[in-house]
């Protein structure tokens, strides 16, 4: 969505509410498109003695898996954006402003460069999840699998020592 502000640049004290609806729902991460439903943005940009400020957020609900166990989880998202907006920069190296094109704001790109920074690159279904057993591939937050562990090999000549019967270590004496 594309935000006309030619309105307010000029006017201090002047102000232009948006609220939409913005569909991400073909973006891919990590192997999932996980904004199966539309992100509501809202906010206000306001001229504030000569300085146009963007406050806004964006709010919705991501499908994603428990990154442990595997179970489908729903996780909330919520991402404010406060930006300044100018016509033009003098300082060309200044990453925190945004540039106004012939006056207008491209708010698509700024809350969808927001949204998907603002992923977690982990969910959980909950900070106790066990996840999976390694072997076996079985639910761990259900119980024990059974699984016998697997001794590491580096260790297999201590595992020795400590598998000699008692009557070993007395004869030996």
């Amino acid at each position: 969505m594309r935000l006309d502000l030619k309105e307010i640049i000029h006017t201090p004290g002047a102000s232009r509410a948006f609220d939409y609806r913005l569909d991400l729902s073909q973006v891919e991460l990590f192997g999932e498109k996980p904004f199966d439903q539309p992100i509501r943005v809202s906010g206000t940009v306001r001229n504030m003695a000569g300085a146009l400020q963007l406050e806004g957020q964006a709010e919705s609900q991501m499908d994603s898996r428990c990154d442990r166990c595997l179970k489908p989880i729903t996780v909330d998202l919520k991402v404010p954006v406060t930006t300044l907006l100018a016509e033009e920069l003098e300082d060309e190296e200044n990453d925190e402003i945004v540039l106004l094109e012939k006056g207008e704001l491209d708010l698509d790109e700024i809350f969808t460069t927001a949204c998907i920074l603002a992923v977690d690159g982990k969910h959980l279904c909950s900070e106790e999840c066990k996840g999976l057993c390694p072997t076996c591939g079985a639910d761990l937050n259900k119980g024990p699998c059974g699984c016998k562990k697997e001794l590491d090999p580096r260790l297999a000549v201590l595992a020795k020592l400590l598998d000699k019967e008692p009557q070993d270590q007395d004869e030996e004496t």
